[in-house]
């Protein structure tokens, strides 16, 4: 099985399914096989992956799978992604469209939050990582992807808003998600602080980050930078000159996903585009 990490925040905006794509993009180009499942209705992460829906020619789609509630019947929906780049292949994408919603409406039904974790059983047994994108909110579809995964990487920005959001959803993991979900090994594994500004105030609210989050809080922060919004509505991957830095600051992410944040610091030389702030 593939190790399975959830994506999260209470809060929207905050840069979780770009993080998923990016860091996807950084393990396949490691050589990694990667499986991100779309579990928000949104579906911003299958976009980003240039995978559109064609309402002519019906994909599947995880709405499907968690549906059925039958082992391995996410394989139906696993497809390709639609970059042109050398590691492409090597990702995968259970995409999710506005129907994933009406999954909302079964949390009811007797064992209905571990129907994630049966749609992919044995699914992922080929893959190294299955990178789950949430929705912002602690509620059913999130409650699925936490009873699936191994771990959980809250995604913020330097914003208050944010922070309490994250805090929220740290509490909801360590104590709640743990017991109430059947996964009493599930482990936050980091923090990633997003679109950093140079203001004062995202200054003081990215020390706050690392005060009350400690060794969690992974290395580089990502900083605000408009080609990496750019590629992720155009669909594309970090491959141009123009998104050189970061893209340098996401391999170095991936490195801190893969080796920890410790580890990953040492590679950060001064100078470094994604360098420590």
């Amino acid at each position: 099985m593939a190790r399975r990490v959830a994506f999260v925040n209470n809060k929207g905006g905050v840069g979780k399914s770009t993080t998923t794509v990016r860091l996807a993009e950084g393990l396949a180009k490691e050589g990694k096989r990667v499986l991100v499942v779309d579990m928000d209705p949104q579906g911003n992460a299958s976009s980003m992956l240039g995978w559109f829906y064609d309402s002519e020619r019906p994909q599947p789609t995880i709405s499907q799978a968690i549906k059925a509630d039958t082992e391995g019947a996410a394989r139906s929906v696993v497809q390709p992604i639609g970059w042109e780049a050398p590691y492409a292949e090597r990702i995968a994408l259970a995409p999710a469209i506005l129907t994933l919603e009406n999954r909302m409406a079964e949390a009811g039904v007797d064992g209905a939050w571990r129907r994630l974790d049966t749609a992919l059983e044995g699914v992922d047994d080929s893959f190294d990582y299955t990178l789950l994108d949430c929705p912002p909110s602690v509620f059913h579809l999130t409650q699925l992807a936490l009873a699936a995964a191994h771990d959980v990487v809250i995604v913020t920005e330097a914003d208050i808003y944010a922070v309490e959001a994250a805090e929220r959803m740290r509490d909801f993991v360590t104590v709640r998600a743990r017991r109430n979900l059947a996964n009493p090994t599930l482990e936050l594994r980091g923090v990633v602080i997003n679109a950093l500004t140079t203001t004062a105030v995202q200054a003081e609210q990215r020390d706050s980050i690392r005060r009350i989050f400690g060794d969690l809080v992974w290395d580089p922060t990502i900083k605000h930078r408009t080609t990496l919004a750019e590629a992720g509505t155009d669909a594309l991957p970090l491959t141009s000159p123009r998104a050189a830095e970061p893209r340098a600051s996401y391999e170095l992410l991936t490195a801190t996903f893969l080796v920890g944040r410790h580890a990953a610091q040492a590679m950060l030389a001064p100078g470094t585009p994604g360098a420590i702030v």
